[in-house]
C-alpha cells in the first residue's frame, strides 16, 4: 500500500536518522498521528527551536544553551588537562563518573577513509589554539575503541609530540562507544588510563 504523499516525506526524512531504517520510521510517524495533538505540537515546537536554543560553545564545541558552556566557564576545573572526545554524548557519559576535573574538546569526527575523513577535516586549529592558550600539560583521549578511534588517536599522538598524552585504560570493551558504557567501567578507565 502506498501512503499519502506527506506521510511518506515524513517517513523518509525519520529514515536519515542514525540508525533508522524505513521500518522503524514508519513505525515512529503512525505513532505521532496516534498522538494527541498538543504532544505533536510540542515535539514540533522543540524540534523548530533547537537551533535557537542550543549553540556550540567557542572553547570546547559541545552543545550547550550557554556560550561559555558551564564547564568551560567553571574556574575550578584544571585547563591544563584536556579530554578530547567524539562528540557531547561522550562528554556527558565521561562528565557523569565526577572522576574528571579537567576540560574537554569536542572533535566532532573521527578520521575515517571509508568516509573520506582526512586530517584536513579534524578542528585541528581550533585545538592547537586550546592547547596554546592553556598551556595544556596532558591531553587524554577519550575516543572509541574502534578502527577509526584508534587511527585518530595515533594521528593526536604524531601531531602533539611535545604534549603528555594518555588513552582512557582498555577495561572498555573493544569495538564498543563510550555512550554505552556504564559508569563504573568508565571512571575506572579514566582514573586508569595509560599514557601513550
Amino acid at each position: 500500500m502506498k501512503y499519502p504523499e506527506y506521510i511518506q516525506k515524513l517517513i523518509e526524512s525519520f529514515s536519515k536518522f542514525p540508525s533508522v531504517g524505513p521500518k522503524t520510521a514508519e513505525r515512529y510517524v503512525f505513532y505521532l498521528l496516534n498522538q494527541k495533538t498538543v504532544q505533536v505540537k510540542e515535539l514540533a515546537s522543540f524540534i523548530s527551536s533547537l537551533p535557537d536554543n542550543i549553540k556550540r560553545c567557542s572553547i570546547c564545541r559541545t552543545f550547550s544553551d550557554s556560550d561559555p558552556c558551564p564547564i568551560c566557564g567553571d574556574k575550578k576545573r584544571s585547563p591544563e588537562i584536556l579530554c578530547i572526545v567524539e562528540n557531547s554524548q561522550d562528554l556527558a557519559v565521561i562528565e557523569n563518573t565526577k572522576q574528571f576535573n579537567g576540560r574537554y574538546f569536542v572533535i566532532d569526527r573521527l578520521l575515517n577513509t571509508l568516509e573520506n575523513i582526512g586530517p584536513d577535516q579534524l578542528p585541528l586549529k581550533e585545538l592547537k589554539e586550546l592547547i596554546n592558550a592553556n598551556k595544556v600539560k596532558e591531553l587524554i583521549l577519550g575516543l572509541n575503541f574502534t578502527l577509526e578511534g584508534e587511527s585518530t588517536s595515533l594521528f593526536l599522538k604524531k601531531t602533539f609530540p611535545e604534549i603528555k598524552i594518555s588513552r582512557l585504560a582498555r577495561g572498555l570493551p573493544a569495538g564498543s562507544d563510550l555512550e554505552y558504557a556504564d559508569e563504573l567501567t568508565l571512571a575506572n578507565a579514566l582514573k586508569y588510563r595509560n599514557t601513550l
